[in-house]
This record gives structure tokens, C-alpha cells and sequence, in this order.
């Protein structure tokens, strides 16, 4: 549950790295942003994705997908 992995969350419309960034508890880097949705990736255990994830709930963002890969 600790472990460290980066996420890919993809959220429906376009969002700016520095407004989302200015009070999230992790920082979040921006991949893509079209005219659908924007690839965010952040590095976290599962318990802040969480975080992330309520703190881009709060700012009424609709996730599209979030997945995962293992840090080595």
C-alpha cells in the first residue's frame, strides 16, 4: 500500500499545470492537454492518490481513467 508508483489521470476538459499545482498535496506534471481532456502524471503511494484524486474532485474535475505503473 506504501509503495511509490506514477499515475496517469486523465481528466475531461483542459486544466493548467500551475492552477493545478497551486494547492495540490502533490505535484502534478501535465502530458497532453487537447480539446477532451488533459494526461496529468503524479508520483505517490496509494494513500495520496488519494489525496490527489479528492483535491481534483474539489475543484470539480470529472476523471476519465487513472492507471498505474511500478516504480523501480
Amino acid at each position: 500500500m506504501d509503495e511509490l508508483c506514477t499515475y496517469q489521470i486523465e481528466i475531461r476538459g483542459k486544466a493548467d499545470e500551475n492552477d493545478l499545482n497551486a494547492i495540490s498535496p502533490f505535484q502534478m506534471a501535465v502530458v497532453r492537454v487537447d480539446a477532451e481532456s488533459t494526461l496529468l502524471t503524479v508520483s505517490t503511494d496509494q494513500s495520496g492518490l488519494i489525496g490527489v484524486l479528492r483535491h481534483l474532485h474539489s475543484r470539480g474535475l470529472v476523471l476519465r481513467s487513472v492507471r498505474s505503473e511500478t516504480s523501480q
